[in-house]
């Protein structure tokens, strides 16, 4: 009889609101497929980034900001889920896939507790009522990859629907934007997790292989002495 090494099982991408206070696991979202691509976008954020000063530049920056950084790299990531009830047949769905969407709907949205609440302080002649603080939500993309993130896009495309008009296929437009220590308040717990996920950059960084100056083309002292 053949024998076949066992296959791993695979690990899901999803995504685990966390209590910000406590730090303990509210709900987790695991998605049904893993996303086929992802699109990131990292944007720096140069202290320089209105242009140089004068010699024929074309901005008015100051030249002593071209090389700094005012802090963590602004980044932004999009992908599409898929929720498909037909695929869990074996799963009893009476709803359809109405309990998934709403989940990550949720995601976005305050609770009615909350807008209760905002309407009694609002009835009681309240001069300043504080925007609702929604729950830390992380994105985890394997071991590797576990950011704080707050939901900028949330694009739902119902294809398929039973007999109730439940839908029971859909397609989600996700769009993210990861919190730095720049976006959260020194000590909040996502600031701590951001910090934890730059410190994973940092360790793949220094596992890289480098490349020599011959490669490119450029001899070693050319980079101290100038080109040529």
């Amino acid at each position: 009889m053949t024998r076949y090494p066992d296959i791993p099982k695979p690990i899901r991408s999803g995504l685990v609101v966390v209590d910000p206070d406590r730090g303990t696991p509210q709900r987790v979202i695991v998605l049904q497929f893993n996303p086929d691509t992802l699109e990131r976008s990292i944007a720096p954020q140069s202290a320089g980034d209105s242009g140089d000063a004068g010699g024929g530049g074309t901005g008015s920056g100051d030249r002593n900001e071209a090389l700094r950084l005012k802090g963590p790299a602004q980044e932004t990531w999009k992908f599409t889920a898929e929720i498909d009830a037909t695929d869990q047949l074996e799963i009893a769905a009476p709803d359809g896939i109405h309990p998934q969407l709403a989940v990550l709907e949720m995601l976005v949205q305050p609770t009615t507790a909350q807008l209760r609440a905002a309407t009694r302080l609002t009835q009681k002649g309240s001069i300043e009522i504080s925007p609702i603080e929604m729950p830390l939500t992380l994105f985890t993309w394997g071991s590797k990859r576990v950011m704080p993130v707050r939901l900028t896009e949330l694009s739902v495309n119902e294809s398929a629907f039973d007999v109730r008009l439940n839908p029971i296929r859909a397609s989600l437009s996700i769009g993210m934007k990861i919190l730095t220590v720049s976006d959260l308040p020194a000590g909040h717990r996502g600031a701590d997790l951001y910090m934890a996920h730059l410190a994973q950059k940092e360790r793949l960084a220094a596992a890289a292989r480098g490349g020599g100056l011959g490669a490119p083309g450029l001899g070693g002292a050319g980079l101290v002495t100038g080109w040529g």
